[in-house]
């Protein structure tokens, strides 16, 4: 990898993935690819950051396919690693990103931006990009990227694009081929409750505790999911607010009983 990036123009762009590609991560591609003298993706299923009782080993892989639209995207570099190329027989390195990496996402799936830190840690030293590319739908795997650049001081310009959507609102994810049909149709109530989140704020409402209402009123409308969790959190520290009087992060959780899907938008007052 570090061969093929020496011969590689630069600026060099990068878009991590973990596969099973749709026209979200071909979003990061091609704003990579307009910025960008050559672009690296990578495909690795990082199994630190799945927990023992989570999707890792049904998680959809179609390497033929996600090569094959690297290339259509004019990739330079796809890097494709094994599990035991990036994990080393008795590593026990991690990064940790503190409290960031503990709330929401992190409390729902412990350890699992210790393994999202260290996978794209190891992956900026593999690549050793100018900038690199994720989507806004994973927010606070965003903002625990930022942080972790900046306090490891790496020298990679973190680049958030906006989420990719179905018709409907849904953000394309790769999970969402798990759905059954009447949970995918129940599905779009996530951005619903964070359109409706937005629309309160926008009409004068700063009162996190009722835009979090707002948001489980409209998650009311798909039955067949849980809501694991709605937040109104600042944009940076992720703790959560009682009043929104400076940039936040609207972010929610629900469990369907075939995939549990995640979604989030900004909020700024």
């Amino acid at each position: 990898m570090r061969a093929a990036r020496a011969a590689l123009p630069s600026p060099v762009g990068f878009a991590p993935t973990m596969g099973a590609l749709h026209d979200g991560h071909a979003s990061l591609v091609r704003r990579a690819r307009n910025e960008c003298a050559s672009v690296v993706a990578s495909v690795f299923v990082n199994p630190t950051q799945f927990s023992p009782n989570e999707d890792f080993g049904r998680y959809p892989r179609d390497e033929a396919a996600d090569l094959a639209m690297l290339e259509s995207l004019g990739v330079d570099f796809a890097f494709v690693p094994s599990v035991e190329e990036m994990y080393l027989p008795g590593a026990t390195t991690f990064v940790d990103v503190g409290p960031l990496g503990d709330v929401l996402e992190g409390a729902a799936r412990p350890g699992h931006f210790r393994g999202v830190a260290t996978v794209v840690a190891m992956l900026f030293s593999l690549v050793q990009p100018d900038r690199a590319y994720f989507g806004q739908k994973d927010g606070q795997q965003s903002v625990v990227i930022r942080r972790m650049t900046r306090d490891l001081a790496l020298p990679v310009e973190i680049v958030v694009c906006e989420t990719v959507r179905e018709a409907d609102g849904l953000a394309l994810s790769s999970r969402n081929r798990y759905l059954t049909s009447d949970e995918r149709a129940q599905a779009p109530a996530l951005h619903r409750a964070l359109q409706a989140a937005a629309t309160a704020l926008a009409d004068g409402e700063r009162s996190a505790d009722k835009l979090r209402s707002v948001m489980l009123d409209a998650l009311a409308h798909a039955p067949l999911g849980t809501p694991d969790y709605v937040s109104i959190a600042d944009a940076e520290t992720l703790e959560e607010m009682s009043f929104v009087d400076r940039p936040a992060l609207a972010s929610l959780a629900v469990k369907f009983p075939s995939a549990r899907l995640i979604d989030c938008q900004p909020l700024d007052p």
